[in-house]
């Protein structure tokens, strides 16, 4: 029978000391404060390129969408 390798014996893993509730709040808290915000003028111009590139992604797909079904329509013309 194999003995098994280092790798392959489970390693106790060590009982993970629990945090009060108090304790969770100040680490939210602590974590709450290291966020960094947009300033508005950073949001509008995101906002802006959102709204420019979702018209984009639109009509381009309103095309492809076109081609296919026009070509659909037309291998469906062939059959019947």
């Amino acid at each position: 029978m194999a003995q098994p390798t280092p790798a392959q014996t489970p390693s106790p893993t060590p009982a993970k000391k629990k945090t009060s509730p108090s304790e969770f709040m100040r680490q939210v808290r602590a974590e709450g404060n290291k966020i960094v915000w947009p300033s508005w003028p950073e949001t509008a111009r995101t906002a802006v390129f959102v709204g420019i590139l979702v018209l984009i992604l639109s009509l381009f797909f309103l095309a492809v969408d076109s081609f296919f079904g026009f070509t659909v329509r037309e291998l469906l013309g062939f059959i019947g």
